[in-house]
């Protein structure tokens, strides 16, 4: 709902509504990428540089990947002048994610990153989503020269609910992370509105 407030001059105004959003998925997948690239403020971002020791992180398929996720990435998007998104972004590692619970309290949904290269490191998240009836939507960072997948084989791999949505996109290009987010709003949208006409 919006909430309208006067100004000194006795003009009323907006106050967007806001709304939290997790961006969540495996190591390595384009979280941090996602934040930064449709924030319109400059992110919050708690990378550390990888600690190297054997076994703390599987780079297979990421090889270039120095630096991780330690605590979350934050960041804010209008998405019209009645709505703004507060995007964080969840760290992608087993060993951080007893900070998962407290990053959720209050999500209208999540974006899951898949990486055709990894798809199976998104399995924890959609699985953390699907147990606490959480929507969210697949987000299929295409990374450059990497084999796409199409949306209904990534869905089928998955073995997601039927409905639930899956994007194709570029983690990098603002255009492309922002159409993920309005699928995801427009997603939560319909499931409440389906909720309200079955009771």
């Amino acid at each position: 709902m919006d909430s309208v407030r006067s100004d000194r001059n006795g003009a009323s105004s907006r106050i967007p509504v806001a709304l939290k959003i997790l961006i969540a998925g495996g190591f390595g997948a384009g979280k941090t990428t996602m934040v930064g690239s449709v924030s319109e403020i400059r992110p919050l971002q708690t990378e550390e540089v990888l600690t190297g020791v054997e076994g703390a992180d599987d780079t297979g398929g990421v090889e270039g990947k120095t630096t991780t996720t330690v605590t979350m990435d934050f960041g804010r998007i209008t998405i019209t002048e009645d709505l703004q998104l507060y995007l964080f972004g969840t760290p992608g590692q087993d060993r951080f994610w007893f900070l998962w619970d407290e990053l959720s309290q209050g999500a209208l949904g999540a974006v899951v990153l898949a990486d055709t290269r990894r798809l199976a490191d998104c399995f924890p998240s959609i699985d953390y989503f699907e147990q606490r009836g959480t929507p969210f939507v697949v987000a299929v960072n295409c990374f450059e020269s990497e084999q796409r997948f199409g949306a209904d084989a990534v869905s089928r791999a998955l073995d997601l609910d039927p409905g639930v949505p899956v994007v194709l996109f570029d983690a990098r290009e603002p255009h492309g992370a922002r159409n993920v987010l309005i699928e995801l709003v427009e997603y939560v949208a319909r499931r409440q509105l389906a909720s309200a006409a079955s009771r």
